[in-house]
């Protein structure tokens, strides 16, 4: 069985505490998806990293139960530009 999108916003956001979390199923098959985290915790970091620390937080599923993952990274500054 998949994850849902509250599942993986659950999971983000245990890791990155003060994450705004917003997630997308973008098929609508449970296992491609899309996110943005905005915190600040990536302040300073290159993209990379940020996208290191959301891999990390959603550990084995991005090795099974989802098959894609896009990612939007950002500061709180950067996503006010948005």
């Amino acid at each position: 069985m998949g994850v849902s999108a509250q599942d993986i916003e659950a999971r983000i956001s245990s890791a990155l505490p003060g994450a705004r979390v917003f997630v997308t199923d973008t098929t609508g098959t449970g296992d491609h998806w899309s996110a943005t985290v905005v915190t600040a915790a990536f302040h300073g970091k290159p993209l990379v990293e940020r996208h290191r620390m959301v891999y990390a937080a959603l550990g084995a599923w991005m090795r099974a139960e989802i098959h894609a993952l896009a990612l939007t990274t950002d500061t709180p500054e950067e996503y006010k530009r948005t």
